[in-house]
């Protein structure tokens, strides 16, 4: 990169929030700075922070970026749109007050709970949703009766659907109450209905289906109906998971 491109890696890493210019220069002189796969340890290095690569102790920096990313812990009852001609409490009510024209990625049906997230820039969004990048989502699930350990290997092995089989990457019991179950489940499939389906096939019912997270980002202490900012942790390891 010449000398008219690009800014100096330490203020790259000043804007990101990551350090001030003297302490990313410390950084630097640490060799704990990486920019497109190598380790930079000199001051003078530009970088346009648009599209390098720029790594701290092994970590991905996302750049400052005019696009917005957002999870929303969407409550039960609300649709899975940003907008409902029969005027149901939707997605864009939650947004409202932002400036961005956002729309959300991927669908929860309208009586599943638990995380979506929203952005407005649409290559990120459109790699998100697609199976190729295979980014998990881990969902918690009351179902009906006790469910036994040879159903949870009929999960992990895979079951048949009506549109091809389905398999868990994990799956465990988290409690039983009452005659029902609580089931956690982690999967890369992105079909509609899909943890509902896998569950009615093996003789259990869902009665109530919650997504507890999608890849890197988790529910945490976020209520229901509340909404945040991705912080730049999870922004820079989703944006690796789909290659950006």
């Amino acid at each position: 990169m010449t000398e008219d491109n690009g800014i100096r890696l330490q203020k790259a890493l000043a804007q990101a929030g990551v350090a001030s210019r003297r302490s990313a220069e410390l950084l630097i002189e640490q060799g704990r700075v990486e920019v497109d796969g190598s380790v930079v340890t000199e001051f003078g290095t530009r970088v346009d922070p648009a599209v390098s690569v720029i790594r701290v102790d092994g970590e991905r920096i996302p750049p400052s970026s005019a696009h917005a990313y957002l999870v929303l812990n969407k409550p039960r009852g609300v649709v899975t749109t940003m907008a409902d001609p029969q005027g149901r409490p939707c997605v864009a009510d939650y947004v409202l007050d932002r400036e961005e024209r956002l729309f959300h990625i991927g669908r929860l049906d309208t009586d599943t709970e638990g995380l979506l997230l929203l952005t407005n820039h649409g290559e990120f969004a459109h790699r998100l949703a697609h199976p190729s990048y295979e980014v998990s989502k881990t969902y918690v699930a009351e179902v009906d009766g006790n469910v036994k350990p040879v159903v949870l290997r009929r999960l992990l092995d895979g079951v048949h659907l009506e549109d091809g089989d389905a398999q868990a990457d994990t799956v465990k019991v988290t409690a039983e109450i009452k005659g029902r179950t609580l089931i956690q489940i982690t999967l890369h499939e992105g079909r509609n209905r899909i943890v509902r389906r896998m569950f009615d096939a093996v003789g259990h019912p869902v009665k109530r289906l919650t997504r507890t997270a999608i890849g890197p980002v988790r529910r945490g202490n976020l209520h229901t109906g509340e909404l945040r900012e991705l912080d730049p942790k999870e922004l820079g390891q989703l944006l690796d998971l789909v290659e950006l």
